[in-house]
């Protein structure tokens, strides 16, 4: 990061208040009457409706709008294990997210602990509090044990952005790049670099969504993952291939598809050569890929690329799923987040980058022309459309697969 733009961000999060949230009311509270209905003694009344029946929370309180956005700061963007304080400025960023687009209230919670139970148990016992539970920042395979036992025991969707958000748009971007490059998923090789939670949970959803384990070659820090290491975890052994195949360069020969989620300038131009006809690249390593667009582009001017950063095409960014999968399970009290549910987020995410793009999105974006192709495999974050499409989609899915609470609004607009 350059200096001025160290300087810039440093001012923006310290004026004109410090941090990017804030509570604001949605009740008048200007006279003594308003306080009495605000506060004692008119809170009474609603206090004794939710005890006769708890479900009235959602009618007199602002749970069903409102998402807990919670870290241990274990795994802070690309920064590493800087504890749960330095996580705040993200938490606080996420919740921002969510209000500017789905209109979700969120806060952030920073939890400190000594173990994953004790977290586990703090969240766990606040859950309620709220409509729905964001994961955020924690450290693989932490996280995965986390989400499991918090899904276990809580009432609301809990749902683990760094994951499944990642997984999702990874998902989307990428059928519609197989679209393009004339390819079927079910018969892709796939080279994915990392074998942390967003790595396990992109794979795992295009499993989900066609694609043959046997043809995953995931790596970690040692190299392939493969049958014959045993200093795998229960994770990453779901993705033992058994290969004599120990390097990138041994599994990238022939290989369809790349996903980096790792780090940057880890996909040697010598490598990305040894692809397949017409490749599909996601170097998703942020702020720096795996390969720079530019090198990728001189060494195969067949190929397909996305990214996590917004100054290159294809970006591949988590702002275009949770707000709005939030936004449709809280709609239909949904009690959790299934597979179901990500399909479809999947499946409306990619089907908008079909459709023409309306003038203010190309404004947003400084483009003068967008259409869906090689530079367009995926819509931009500042589409409008997203809510509505994503929102309605998840919210059916949630009614159809049996986990939403009520059913869909007539009319259902968001």
């Amino acid at each position: 990061m350059s200096d001025q733009l160290r300087q810039q961000a440093l001012h923006y999060h310290a004026y004109p208040v410090p941090g990017k949230i804030a509570v604001e009311l949605t009740k008048p509270a200007d006279t003594a009457e308003d306080l009495a209905l605000a506060y004692s003694p008119g809170v009474a009344e609603p206090v004794r409706e939710i005890a006769q029946d708890a479900e009235n929370v959602y009618k007199y309180t602002g749970k069903g709008n409102m998402v807990a956005v919670i870290s241990n700061g274990t795994a802070i963007l690309g920064l590493g294990n800087l504890g749960p304080l330095a996580s705040k400025p993200v938490m606080e960023g996420k919740a921002l997210l969510f209000k500017r687009f789905a209109g979700l209230d969120a806060i952030d919670i920073e939890v400190k602990h000594r173990t994953i139970d004790e977290f586990v148990d703090t969240v766990a016992n606040i859950a309620d509090t709220f409509g729905g539970i964001n994961l955020e920042d924690i450290k693989a395979p932490d996280c995965f044990e986390i989400e499991k036992k918090l899904i276990e025991r809580c009432q609301v969707p809990v749902f683990h952005d760094d994951q499944h958000g990642t997984a999702i748009v990874t998902a989307a971007g990428m059928l519609n790049a197989l679209e393009l490059q004339g390819k079927q998923l079910e018969e892709a090789i796939i080279v994915c670099l990392g074998a942390g939670a967003a790595a396990v949970a992109c794979m795992e959803l295009l499993i989900q969504c066609g694609a043959q384990r046997e043809k995953i070659y995931m790596l970690d820090r040692k190299g392939v993952i493969h049958t014959r290491r045993d200093d795998l975890n229960e994770y990453k052994k779901l993705f033992a291939n058994n290969t004599d195949k120990r390097t990138l360069e041994d599994v990238i020969q022939g290989a369809d598809i790349f996903v980096g989620v790792s780090g940057p300038d880890l996909l040697p131009p010598e490598a990305l050569a040894l692809m397949a006809d017409k490749p599909i690249v996601f170097a998703c390593s942020n702020p720096d890929p795996e390969i720079k667009p530019a090198l990728a582009h001189q060494v195969r001017d067949d190929l397909i690329m996305g990214t996590g950063r917004s100054d290159y095409p294809n970006q591949i960014n988590n702002v275009l799923c949770f707000p709005f999968l939030f936004r449709g399970a809280l709609d239909v009290r949904a009690s959790e987040i299934n597979t179901e549910m990500k399909i479809a987020a999947v499946d409306a995410i990619r089907h908008l980058a079909k459709e023409p793009v309306p003038a203010e999105v190309l404004k947003a974006a400084g483009v003068e022309a967008l259409s869906f192709g090689r530079e367009y495999i995926i819509p931009k974050p500042m589409d409008p459309r997203l809510l509505p499409r994503v929102a309605k989609a998840v919210a059916q899915a949630a009614v159809e697969s049996g986990v939403a609470r009520i059913a869909m609004p007539q009319n259902y607009m968001v």
